[in-house]
This record gives C-alpha cells, sequence and structure tokens, in this order.
C-alpha cells in the first residue's frame, strides 16, 4: 500500500551538479546509487523465474500487457495476460528482427528514454523500436498475439521513442544530435513523410555519460496539433506545431528548463503538461497557442531519479529508478500538484503504464528485467499483485497495455 513520502537515503546524490547527477541517476545502477535505499523499498511479493506460470490468464480485451526487452542481440516483445487476481502469464514472445541498444553508460534503461513501444488502437498494431539496427518493427495485434508485419528504417540514429495519433507516427531518433522523423500509417505498415524529418542539434558526446545527452521522449498532445520533445540535461522542451498533413514547422519553439531535466511528460485535453523531472521534481505547465510552457506548479518527489510517468485520470505516478519506488500525485484542474504517496518496488523501476480500465499500473523494473502489477484502488492506492522476470529483458524499456 501508499506510504508516507519519505526523504531520500542519501544526501550524498546531491553532491554532484544537479544537470548531470540527476539525469545520471536515472539510468544508473540503483544498487549502486542507493544501497542505503529506505527501509522497506524492496518489494514484498518474490519475483517469478521465467516459466513458472501457474495461474491461467484470462480472456479480456484488456487484461495484456506487451514489454520490449531490448537485448542487444535481438530485440524481442513478450507477451502476459493478466488474471483476475492480478498475477501475470507469459503469452507469448514475438522477435522484432531487429536489435535493441545501450546508450553508454546506461543501466537500468539501455535507451534513456521512455515511449519506445508504442500502440495505435485506430488500426490495432503495436510499434517497437529497434534502437541498435535504427529499425521500427510493425506488429498487428490479436490479444495477447502479435503478427510482425513490417520492419523499416526509424529515419535516424538509435530509435529511442514513438509516439501515434491519428493515422500519424513519429519516431524519436536519439543518436547523432537527436532527430524526429515522421510516418503516415496505413493498415499494419508505416510509410514514411516526405520532409518531415527535422534536426534536434543536441550533443553527438559518444563518451560515458553518452545517455545524459540524448533527448527522453516524444509526444503529440492530446488533439494531435504539437509535438513535444524533452531533451533531458541539455535543459528544454522542445514544441512543434504539426499541421494536416503530419509535416512539422520548420523549427521548434525552445522551453528552456534548465537547471531542470525534463525526462518524460503525460499530458491532458485541457492542454496540460505533467512532467517527470530527473532532479526529483513532477512539474505541471500549460501549453500557450504560441507553444510556450506556462509553469502552473511543481513538487519535488523526495525520492531519486524521478524519470518515468504514467496518468490514471487525475493521478500520475513516477518511477524513482534510484530509489527503489513509486510516487503518486493528484493534479487538478489548475494544474496544483498533491502528494498522493509512495510504493516500494523492485530494483530500478523505469517506464509504465495504466490499463484502459484504470484498475491495474504496470512497472519494468530494469535492474533485473522485470515486470510487476499493482491494482490501483479507489483512491488512487497501490497494492502489489505480482512480479516476474521477463526473460532476457535487463536494461528493457517499452510496456503497453491496449
Amino acid at each position: 500500500m501508499f506510504r508516507p513520502t519519505s526523504k531520500p537515503a542519501r544526501a550524498a546524490a546531491k553532491a554532484a551538479a544537479v544537470s548531470l547527477s540527476a539525469v545520471t541517476a536515472c539510468a544508473a545502477t540503483p544498487a549502486a546509487l542507493a544501497s542505503a535505499a529506505p527501509d522497506g523499498a524492496r518489494p514484498a511479493v518474490q519475483q517469478r523465474a521465467p516459466g513458472d506460470e501457474a495461474a491461467r490468464g484470462t480472456e479480456g480485451p484488456h487484461d495484456v500487457v506487451f514489454v520490449q526487452t531490448s537485448a542487444e542481440d535481438g530485440n524481442t516483445i513478450v507477451a502476459y495476460t493478466r488474471t483476475a487476481e492480478g498475477t501475470l502469464v507469459k503469452a507469448g514472445s514475438y522477435a522484432t528482427r531487429g536489435d535493441g541498444g545501450r546508450l553508454n553508460g546506461s543501466e537500468v534503461d539501455h535507451q534513456a528514454s521512455q515511449g519506445s513501444l508504442a500502440y495505435d488502437p485506430d488500426e490495432n498494431i503495436l510499434i517497437a523500436a529497434n534502437s541498435g539496427s535504427g529499425t521500427v518493427s510493425v506488429f498487428e495485434v490479436d490479444g495477447p498475439r502479435l503478427t510482425l508485419r513490417q520492419v523499416t528504417p526509424s529515419g535516424g540514429g538509435f530509435p529511442a521513442s514513438i509516439t501515434v495519433h491519428d493515422g500519424i507516427a513519429y519516431v524519436l531518433n536519439a543518436g547523432t544530435g537527436g532527430s524526429v522523423q515522421g510516418f503516415t500509417i496505413d493498415g499494419p505498415r508505416l510509410e514514411p513523410i516526405a520532409g518531415s524529418r527535422r534536426e534536434l542539434g543536441l550533443s553527438t558526446d559518444r563518451g560515458p555519460l553518452q545517455f545524459v545527452k540524448t533527448p527522453g521522449q516524444v509526444g503529440f498532445t492530446d488533439d494531435g496539433a504539437r509535438l513535444i520533445v524533452t531533451t533531458k540535461a541539455n535543459g528544454s522542451m522542445q514544441v512543434f506545431d504539426v499541421d494536416d498533413d503530419g509535416l512539422l514547422s520548420a523549427e521548434p519553439v525552445t522551453n528552456d528548463q534548465a537547471p531542470g531535466v525534463p525526462f518524460s511528460f503525460v499530458t491532458d485535453e485541457g492542454g496540460r503538461i505533467v512532467v517527470a523531472d530527473a532532479s526529483n521534481k513532477v512539474n505541471t505547465f500549460t501549453l500557450w497557442k504560441d507553444n510556450t510552457l506556462k509553469p502552473a506548479d511543481s513538487a519535488d518527489t523526495g525520492e531519486m531519479a524521478t524519470c518515468w510517468i504514467a496518468r490514471d485520470g487525475s493521478t500520475v505516478y513516477v518511477s524513482n529508478a534510484g530509489s527503489d519506488s513509486l510516487s503518486a500525485f493528484e493534479v487538478d484542474e489548475a494544474g496544483r500538484l498533491t502528494p498522493a504517496g509512495r510504493t516500494p518496488t523492485g530494483a530500478g523501476p523505469t517506464d509504465l503504464a495504466v490499463s484502459p480500465a484504470g484498475d491495474y499500473l504496470y512497472v519494468q523494473t530494469g535492474e533485473t528485467g522485470g515486470l510487476e502489477t499493482y491494482r490501483i484502488g479507489p483512491d488512487g492506492g497501490l497494492t502489489r499483485t505480482d512480479a516476474v522476470t521477463v526473460p532476457n529483458a535487463v536494461g528493457g524499456e517499452g510496456i503497453v497495455a491496449p
């Protein structure tokens, strides 16, 4: 269950410069960053090894979750069904015919991003980023079963995040300074949009902290009229206009967030942007018509490496990779944040997804390649119902609950 929010166990994590130390924590091994994590931070539920599948999955339309291994020797999508008790049953494993990739210095999330696996409900397809191959794979979805229909170039190096809206997909390529590439969705296939590629002009550092300088997430606003990119330690959020053909404005509006470290975000229909900032904050903004972001509120998580985020109505959940925990916040119509509790997780929680019915939260734990399931209570509180080990998924990122 939720427990009161506590201070980080190790104040030494703040000794380095905010932007560098924060984003480094997001992909570094939690054991190295937080060996003295808050008491009780380890899960009460023991992880089940692959193949330990005593329970049977249910057959409902919204009891499926897909996770991506991002393995460098062959990327794979692993499907699980969820039982009525909230336990997970492996339902299949599907090769993407591409390789995962690993940014230099990363540990719990080799892509150092959010959203490397995307679902289009209109076409019922799953799109996976093969970071090591510079490609994306497109699968048709039939319950927990996938059929590979296409593998196509991503339009740049190291694809790390994907977003879809109304027949358009954009891929964020994190390599060589960062870029975005647009595609039309035509059935179970992607077709590049001529002239849609936009360079982000970020650092091309390939040193031991390469993942610090790469972009973190691409996402459409709810109306599809704008495209947003986070740049992590580059300290900005870039906002493009999107026209009816899916083309972007020639240049983005760059919203400086320094010394903040915007890593990932969620949106809502009211024009609100809620950001997980790796300086261990959750920030809310209003997106104005001129593509500038007006701050609404900010709240410290009191944890380490706050980097990934998911929304369930007015509640947002963020993963704290350095503290092995989740933090919850209620967001009101004005963007004000109210802390709603803390939940311990397995080692290195990263990307996460809410079930369509809003009754379960799924969380990847990158240090062990795990997947955890939490029942969401009426008050937004979380109760862990299962924890499994996904084969060959240490450092994997990408999760979808269609």
